[in-house]
């Protein structure tokens, strides 16, 4: 009889134990939401286990832990958990298992495993613990950890069995959520593309007609059609459509689906859209019929690219010719009736009257000079022919210079130079500055009121030598300031009487001079009616003549001839193209357009600059630049016809020297390298000579590598500059702007932003706490420092 009771309570129990499972296992399938379902989870196990804590661990594909969750501790309790010495390799050690783990003491488990200072960070005299692992396919992809059973109970067989089998439903429903989640950041990542993409994209139901997708761009072309407060469907029905053959298809009479052609793929086709009260937008159309499986068309995807901007560049283009046309008739209208005077006059004229007319011949023939000089300088850019001879100058003669052609020029404007001292001799075409800086003079001169002080400026940036021309003058507004050294463009280029900045070439032309040099040019503006700073750079000649190359005996101009550059590229004309310009500025040339060469050549001819361009067969430039990197510490230049500020910024990003667009004149290219190998040169001569060490954080300054109590810390190039900065001037306190400036590079001073990530970064991969550091202290609304290195006794 006692045994038929035992056998009832056991079956009861079982049942029990089941309708625990069956409406635990209901509770965590009501949702899909990650968090919601982890949550579930969790207090589940707790449930039916009567666990009084329970912690919850989620593997990436790695086998490491991408998820924690705890329940049932405070928060202080949780903050002791994470004080406890080694918490990760704590808990490491608890999911080294295949099986169930179920001990009566945790802290005397954990103690046999290694950690003998281990104390439960909870208030419970005996803490008994169960684990299991969480199994999905086969694979394990987390655990469940459940710990002090109410009562100060032990964790039975028949606990350890409930929980193994909630584990197995638990895994099941916490994949079905990651990837719920991961499909919606997938869509949500898809979305955010389509919405900030600059060509609109519509979507259209083909059944019923109805929009299921309209862009911000997309909107935003129809913007100028609609008027204030009018709905989206309402101006689409006054909206007609003017194709390419000359229909006219009104969007009020038929669907977008049927005024296309559902099943109709349109590529490139310019449209115009109308509305009755005239306006109208241009676009190029593409569209495209989304089939289902039985091949019925289920939707159309229209993409619209706004024709606007090319208008608007063809206008300054008609405009430019109108310009130059007038420019160059009306001094040949002055040459000619000069030259008729002159020769008909039959009674002869007053020597001082054939003079007179002899200078207007003269100087209204400079001044076409000038403009058709200056035609040839955009084309010769634009090819990347302009040719520039870079010689030692003395900075203070070029501003003098240009100060007084500028004042003799009729100018109603005092120039003050302020240049600091102790400048070097630059390398500088003296001819070509001079143009560049007259430009700007006259730039300011033209936004300024009468009589306003035009200040220039120079001084010392980083290894180069930084020229500036500020004026008080109306300003530029935000929105201009990607279009100011683009061709035609006149956002801030008068006519000044040169025929230069009035012609929307002028800045344009500044830009092609300078970055012939090596050197980069910038505007800077607070705004409207605040005044206008433009900015350019010079390499110092003192550089070029007087410092060595790193790995080069002595510092005589023939080293130069020593230097081993590798160039790699797989357009054999390319690779030929640059090998040239490389023998005939005197360097030994490697070059390879295989990427898998590049270990060998790097051991074998140890270059010291290496020319890399951006996209390789099979590889990526910016991942090849890595392993160059890691096998030398020398200046990478990336070579691309990849323009675009977001490449650029990434390659920076990584550690690239330099980033030359093509096409590149051979001027340009040469004066990048010895830029680059400047200042790798200067960054070994400045490098401090011992290892900076402080609380168990070392950086090898000699080997750009860091480490934390002996273990190697990972870094970007980046990361590890601030670093470096920091380091190299502790204690002292480096502002943002002095970091932006020294990592970055002026153009991104002003974006403390990216000061402050790179930092975020940095004390999470040290190990530093941000409200009690030992490495990083952040000084409120100034900057960051570092403590001094301690140095031996």
């Amino acid at each position: 009889m006692a045994e038929q009771n035992q056998r009832d309570q056991e079956l009861k129990a079982l049942q029990q134990r089941l309708t625990q499972l069956s409406e635990a296992s209901l509770r965590i399938n009501k949702s899909l939401e990650f968090d919601t379902v982890l949550q579930g989870v969790l207090d589940s196990a707790r449930d039916l286990t009567a666990a009084r804590y329970g912690v919850m661990t989620l593997l990436d594909e790695g086998g490491q832990i991408a998820d924690f969750l705890s329940s049932g501790t405070t928060a202080e309790e949780a903050e002791r958990l994470w004080l406890t010495p080694d918490p990760y390799a704590i808990f490491e050690s608890l999911t080294e298992i295949s099986g169930p783990l179920r001990v009566t003491d945790l802290t005397e488990h954990v103690r046999s495993l290694g950690f003998a200072e281990f104390e439960i960070p909870v208030p419970v005299e005996v803490f008994s613990f169960l684990a299991v692992p969480m199994l999905f396919r086969g694979d394990r992809v987390g655990h469940l950890f459940v710990g002090a059973k109410d009562g100060g109970a032990e964790f039975t067989r028949a606990d350890e069995e409930t929980l193994v089998m909630f584990a197995s439903q638990a895994a099941l429903v916490t994949a079905n959520a990651r990837r719920h989640r991961n499909e919606q950041r997938t869509r949500a990542d898809l979305e955010t593309l389509v919405n900030t993409s600059p060509v609109g994209v519509v979507v259209i139901d083909a059944a019923s007609g109805e929009l299921v997708l309209f862009n911000r761009e997309a909107a935003r072309l129809v913007e100028s059609l609609r008027e204030s407060d009018q709905p989206l469907e309402q101006l689409l029905e006054t909206v007609t459509c003017v194709r390419a053959d000359g229909r006219e298809l009104s969007l009020g009479e038929l669907s977008l689906s049927e005024l296309l052609g559902a099943s109709e793929t349109i590529r490139a086709e310019e449209i115009v859209l109308r509305v009755p009260d005239g306006s109208s937008v241009s676009a190029l159309l593409n569209a495209t019929p989304i089939r289902s499986d039985d091949g019925v068309v289920a939707s159309l995807v229209v993409t619209l690219q706004d024709l606007t901007p090319l208008d608007e560049q063809e206008r300054l283009r008609a405009e430019f010719l109108a310009m130059v046309s007038h420019e160059l008739r009306t001094p040949l209208a002055a040459v000619m009736g000069s030259v008729n005077t002159l020769l008909d006059s039959s009674d002869g004229l007053d020597p001082a009257e054939s003079t007179q007319f002899l200078r207007i011949i003269r100087d209204q023939s400079d001044q076409m000079r000038h403009l058709i000089g200056d035609l040839l300088d955009v084309a010769r850019i634009n090819t990347g022919t302009l040719p520039v001879t870079p010689e030692p100058a003395d900075i203070h003669q070029l501003a003098d210079d240009a100060r007084g052609r500028f004042l003799t020029g009729g100018a109603g404007h005092p120039v003050n130079v302020d240049l600091a001292p102790g400048l070097p001799l630059v390398m500088a075409d003296r001819r070509r500055i001079a143009q560049v800086l007259s430009n700007l003079l006259f730039n300011a001169a033209g936004y300024s009121p009468d009589g306003s002080p035009i200040e220039v400026r120079a001084a010392r940036d980083g290894t180069q030598v930084a020229i500036s021309v500020t004026d008080q003058g109306r300003g530029i507004p935000s929105e201009q300031m990607p279009d100011l050294f683009r061709k035609f463009s006149r956002a801030h280029g008068p006519d000044h009487g040169t025929g230069v900045a009035g012609s929307g070439l002028g800045l344009a032309i500044c830009r092609g001079i300078v970055e012939a040099h090596g050197g980069r040019i910038w505007a800077e503006s607070d705004g409207a009616g605040l005044g206008a700073r433009f900015t350019f750079t010079l390499p110092p000649a003192e550089a070029a003549t007087t410092t060595a190359v790193p790995g080069l005996p002595g510092s005589r101009p023939s080293a130069q001839r020593q230097v081993r550059v590798l160039a790699v590229d797989d357009d054999p004309q390319a690779l030929r193209y640059i090998t040239d310009i490389l023998a005939k500025a005197g360097y030994a040339t490697v070059a390879t357009g295989n990427p898998a060469d590049i270990g060998r050549i790097m051991a074998e001819e140890k270059p010291h600059l290496v020319l890399l361009d951006l996209v390789l067969p099979d590889r990526d430039g910016i991942e090849v630049m890595s392993d160059v990197r890691a096998r030398a510490d020398v200046p990478v230049i990336f070579l691309s016809a990849y323009g675009h500020d977001e490449t650029i910024a990434r390659a920076f990003d990584m550690g690239a020297a330099d980033y030359v667009v093509k096409p590149f004149s051979p001027t340009e290219l040469t004066a990048r390298i010895r830029a680059a190998l400047r200042k790798q040169v200067d960054l070994l001569e400045g490098e401090p000579s011992a290892p900076y060490e402080a609380d168990g954080l070392s950086i090898d300054y000699a080997r750009r590598r860091a480490a934390v109590s002996g273990e190697p810390v990972d870094l970007t190039a980046t990361e590890y500059n601030v670093l470096h900065e920091l380091a190299a001037n502790a204690p002292r306190v480096l502002t943002h702007s002095a970091l932006l400036h020294r990592v970055w590079g002026p153009e991104r001073v002003g974006e403390p932003w990216l000061v402050r990530d790179v930092i975020k970064r940095l004390r999470r991969k040290l190990g530093d706490d941000a409200s009690n550091p030992s490495y990083i202290f952040t000084e409120p609304r100034v900057g960051y420092r570092m403590p001094p290195g301690q140095t031996e006794d």
